[in-house]
């Protein structure tokens, strides 16, 4: 019996691993894009365009072929776990060579069942660049170079390193040191075309990196190096492997770094632009039943763990619950560019109308140095009275949406329960009848045995269920998820039930821990909660000794004469 049970457990948890994939693999989207590694080139130069789709299909370049020649292709399969989910996708690069200059239209493409967006590509004329002084007539040389020679700290500044080869190349390697003051990190994948330099062609490669001041004044950038061989001239031939020593060294850049200005928002966030849309809201909305709000948010010169989470205002007569965030990172000019889309679950516990104010988020605009604030306009939604017989909402105490929202899963999720129901219901009685077969042959073939000492060999003790699997409460505190970090500090707590908060040590702990519950269940500012959770708990968690008293007895959340709910 305890066999079968196990068996059916693992059948169960295989079953919903499986239709966890298949749902996580059908609600991706049904599109593919593309981009390019530079949306501005010389005629005679190259550009490499990447094409990524969810569908396993090479993409039909043949409506490339009017401006383009086609030149290296190559493509690349990945699977990844993300966000909660499996994504499967794959890439697809071409160089395209224009064949002649002007703004070029790439039109969509055609991948499987799918299609990309159009893209532009501005193509100048022939590049026939002047030699740096010092460098005319060499077969390499390297250029490097910031999209910002005054940033401000913690901006994020595209460094560019360039690799100019007159001769062909067979081994080498191309290095940037990182500054004294700074931080770089290569980002992106190296883009290789030709130019033109003082009547002679190179081939080029370029190479990106993220370079992030972290304090004010000059920052002194290292040269970048290159040592490597080459194929040489005739003579090198004849008389010696034909390959010759490439060497070559960049000048040294300095970049005068701004301090935060004093008028600066908080937190600081220093970006090239931010934008904000909603991508789906409401209609309308009756009492008691949950509607969606997803947001949708766009910086240039960012990366997800620079951005603050985003957040709705709390409004009177309606509920929040958020869900996570959904983060696209990607590298476009050098930079980083970020997409945040993240759901909000609302439940109106009241008829009437009901206004919504949209999230609002402060930065800075490294161009213009002004302070400026991204924001989307109130939404104003009529909420019909709630069905006679509904039940007010109660949170899901393991993902920590209402219960109509769990719900939304459509008549596919019940019929998968029901299906591994019914598996599991047939698993256990082919387990009992077999048990019940196996002890009756056992008893009848075992003669029958006088008293005596009992048997020592005990039945194994069936394991119980599986433990939730709980977020920890560093990655709870930086999506700003007030739900996870409450599950998360009720784990930990040596005290369990409605007592954990009295097992806080240090009076910060409890006094963030109390203004997170009044934001999840009594109307509380969640934006001032999350600041203070991130605050107090920025070193860990202090718990104090269960053989000590409390320091301070918590104050009840809800007064004892507060008004009934109608």
């Amino acid at each position: 019996m305890i066999r079968s049970l196990r068996l059916v457990a693992s059948v169960v948890m295989l079953c919903a691993a499986g239709f966890c994939v298949v749902g996580s693999a059908q609600a991706q989207a049904s599109t593919a894009r593309a981009w390019t590694d530079r949306d501005r080139i010389a005629l005679g130069e190259t550009a490499m365009l990447t094409v990524e789709s969810s569908v396993n299909a090479t993409p039909d370049y043949a409506p490339l072929l009017r401006d383009f020649d086609l030149g290296v292709q190559s493509s690349r399969q990945q699977l990844e776990w993300a966000n909660g989910s499996m994504r499967a996708s794959s890439q697809y690069s071409v160089a395209l060579r224009p064949r002649r200059a002007g703004l070029l239209r790439i039109p969509p493409l055609r991948v499987g069942a799918q299609a990309t967006p159009a893209l532009t590509l501005l193509v100048t004329g022939m590049a026939d660049a002047t030699a740096p002084a010092g460098i005319a007539g060499r077969d390499v040389f390297i250029q490097s170079e910031a999209d910002d020679q005054d940033p401000y700290v913690q901006q994020s500044v595209g460094w560019v390193v360039r690799l100019f080869t007159a001769v062909q190349a067979v081994s080498g390697e191309l290095d940037q040191a990182e500054p004294d003051g700074a931080s770089l990190q290569r980002v992106g994948n190296d883009a290789q075309y030709r130019r033109r330099v003082g009547g002679r062609d190179y081939s080029v490669v370029e190479r990106h990196f993220l370079l992030v001041p972290e304090r004010s004044g000059e920052l002194i950038v290292p040269p970048a190096t290159f040592r490597g061989r080459g194929i040489g001239n005739v003579f090198d031939r004849l008389f010696g492997d034909g390959q010759v020593d490439l060497q070559a060294r960049a000048a040294p850049r300095i970049l005068r770094v701004r301090p935060i200005p004093a008028d600066a928002p908080q937190p600081w966030l220093p970006l090239r632009s931010l934008s904000m849309r909603y991508l789906e809201t409401p209609r309308a909305l009756r009492a008691g039943a949950s509607g969606s709000i997803v947001v949708e948010l766009v910086a240039d010169g960012a990366t997800a763990s620079q951005m603050p989470p985003i957040t709705l205002p709390q409004v009177p007569g309606m509920q929040s619950f958020p869900e996570r965030a959904q983060v696209d990172e990607s590298v476009v000019d050098g930079r980083p560019r970020i997409r945040l889309t993240r759901r909000f679950s609302i439940v109106p516990s009241q008829a009437g109308e009901l206004r919504i104010e949209g999230p609002r988020l402060a930065w800075w605009d490294v161009q213009a140095a002004r302070a400026r604030t991204a924001s989307l306009p109130t939404l104003v939604v009529q909420v019909a009275p709630g069905e006679p017989a509904a039940i007010e909402p109660r949170a899901d105490p393991t993902t920590g949406l209402p219960a109509s929202a769990s719900q939304a899963g459509g008549a596919l999720r019940w019929w998968g329960a029901a299906a591994l129901l019914l598996v599991a219901l047939a698993l256990i009685v082919m387990g009992v009848r077999r048990r019940h077969a196996v002890g009756t042959d056992t008893a009848e073939a075992m003669p029958e045995r006088g008293p005596g000492p009992a048997s020592s060999t005990t039945a194994p003790t069936p394991s119980g269920p599986l433990p939730p699997v709980l977020p920890s409460l560093p990655s709870a505190l930086q999506a700003g998820d007030l739900g996870d970090i409450e599950h998360a500090l009720r784990a930990q707590s040596p005290m369990r039930g409605d007592r954990w908060m009295e097992a806080l040590a240090d009076p910060a702990q409890r006094d963030a821990a109390l203004l997170l519950v009044r934001a999840r269940w009594a109307g509380g500012d969640t934006a001032a909660a999350i600041d203070a959770l991130r605050a107090a708990f920025a070193a860990g968690v202090r718990w104090r000794d269960e053989s000590s008293p409390p320091a301070l007895k918590l104050a009840p959340l809800y007064p004892v004469d507060r008004p009934t709910r109608e």
